[in-house]
């Protein structure tokens, strides 16, 4: 299937991708009833459409159509989440990093600071209640950032994406010849946009709460640790919790994601924590 959406068949083939990316089994009755109700009140296909769409798809490996039913192959529904992903951003791929960088950053710099603040009697962290105070209020106050951050931005970005993908798509369909064809498909693009634009808006929820509560706890586990167990201990084990944390949940999900060598991804992983982290600490002893 070429990525181009240039014919109405292939504006029901992406349609019939998202509904069907899951692997599910359905009857074509219930599929066709599923792009009507896109179109809202509009029957905005024809059965016909439908099947030579669904027809192009089996002739290319995407589909299986047998006894009324039709069910994607692997290969269908490795496209059709492609498509998602692309389309709905439904995995929050972004938020996760930030969180876990953000909190394990946010960690070090408030372990780091209580542990050379032992060193001074007259600091505010020689107070464990305060150390307490100021590191979860500092994590809360990144955590809660991350959250309106991520909602409010990811929904802006998203949608105005959104917004050139569909444009990029009318330019395509404007070049059907035929009018009514034309008509039809430009008319099915919007409606799915329109549906589109709503379940982007509770995607971008989930990826914010996962963006803020991925920070939270990227960030708590180690300062807890740091104020439950003796000196000494507590600094090397919370260090090392940081580390596990950064180096390889951190390293291994974004080499995964951007299929790059988890060696490469951890180097830069690291660098970036220790700038980061070093940055911090400066800033706050001026």
């Amino acid at each position: 299937m070429a990525f181009e959406i240039q014919e109405l068949p292939d504006v029901i083939r992406v349609i019939v991708l998202l509904n069907l990316s899951k692997g599910a089994k359905i009857k074509k009755s219930t599929l066709k009833a599923r792009i009507d109700r896109v179109c809202v009140t509009y029957a905005c296909i024809d059965l016909s459409e439908l099947d030579k769409a669904l027809k192009e798809m089996s002739i290319e490996g995407l589909l299986i159509e047998k006894d009324g039913t039709v069910q994607l192959t692997a290969q269908g529904q490795h496209l059709g989440k492609e498509w998602e992903s692309l389309l709905l951003k439904k995995e929050p791929i972004m938020e996760i990093v930030a969180g876990l960088v953000d909190g394990s950053i946010t960690s070090l710099v408030v372990i780091l600071s209580a542990f050379i603040a032992t060193f001074t009697a007259s600091s505010i962290f020689h107070d464990v209640r305060t150390v307490i105070f100021t590191a979860f209020l500092t994590l809360s106050a990144v955590a809660i950032t991350n959250f309106s951050s991520f909602l409010l931005g990811g929904i802006t970005e998203d949608l105005a994406d959104i917004m050139t993908l569909q444009n990029l798509m009318n330019y395509s369909l404007s070049d059907i010849p035929d009018k009514k064809e034309r008509d039809k498909s430009l008319m099915l693009v919007q409606k799915l946009f329109t549906l589109l634009g709503k379940q982007i808006h509770r995607s971008n929820i989930y990826g914010a709460i996962i963006s803020g509560t991925t920070t939270f706890l990227a960030g708590v586990i180690p300062i807890a640790t740091y104020l439950v167990l003796p000196s000494v201990y507590n600094i090397v084990v919370s260090l090392i919790i940081v580390a596990v944390i950064s180096g390889v949940f951190l390293a291994r999900y974004r080499s995964k994601k951007t299929r790059v060598n988890w060696k490469i991804t951890l180097l830069e992983t690291v660098a970036i924590v220790i700038i980061a982290t070093v940055a911090s600490l400066l800033l706050g002893a001026v």
